[in-house]
């Protein structure tokens, strides 16, 4: 299980010195499951967080993701996978063994609640991790201190029950496979301005704290 971690960091550490190179070296993944819930609630979020990547942390990202879902030996082709929606999240015991020996492995999945999903993906991911429970990172947690420093945590993009914007990680050995970013959406920042007209310094800061993510992701 530990070579698929290696392999992953290895990778991203040759993003940097194949910036320029016209060929990706990595892909993100939009991951795809059953319930109900809107899995796809994304426009281009995840090519500008790609674009971003690129762009400030010198990395080489794929700027098309790709879709995958929960059971299929694809996701262990992805080191980094993104999950949202608004609702119902099912995963069957064959799911939650892949997703299970996928993060172990060395595997990362940062999921975004787009309102509503929150009940359900608790209590999807207890069916991956029975014996892990999602708790929250404090804000001297390095993932809010890669390359840009974000002091009071998760930056809050969209209002949902007026709640503070709060991150959660669950953490096998030592090592956090899954953040959960929980009323603060960030992923709608990361959308191009006309999809939800968030003010340009919102769209930033969202941004720059998934950068953060994935910078942490890779380098944890």
């Amino acid at each position: 299980m530990k070579k698929l971690l290696f392999v992953f960091t290895a990778a991203f550490l040759m993003n940097f010195s194949l910036a320029e190179n016209k060929s990706p070296t990595l892909k993100m993944a939009l991951l795809k499951y059953s319930g109900g819930g809107d899995w796809y609630a994304v426009v281009d979020a995840l090519q500008n967080m790609a674009e971003f990547c690129n762009r400030n942390l010198g990395t080489n990202f794929d700027k098309d993701y790709a879709t995958v879902e929960v059971g299929s030996a694809e996701l262990f082709n992805y080191p980094f996978v993104f999950m949202t929606g608004h609702g119902n999240i099912v995963f069957s015991d064959q799911e939650a063994e892949n997703l299970r020996n996928y993060l172990s492995a060395g595997g990362f999945l940062f999921v975004d609640d787009d309102y509503g999903m929150d009940p359900f993906l608790r209590a999807a991911m207890k069916k991956v991790f029975p014996e892990n429970d999602l708790v929250e990172l404090p804000f001297e947690h390095p993932i809010y201190h890669q390359k840009y420093d974000f002091k009071n945590g998760l930056p809050k993009v969209h209002e949902h029950e007026d709640k503070p914007a709060q991150g959660y990680g669950i953490v096998l050995e030592g090592r956090v496979v899954c953040f959960y970013g929980y009323e603060s959406n960030i992923s709608d920042g990361w959308e191009s301005q006309p999809v939800h007209n968030n003010p340009e310094d919102v769209r930033q800061a969202s941004l720059q704290m998934g950068a953060n993510i994935i910078q942490f992701a890779f380098e944890q």
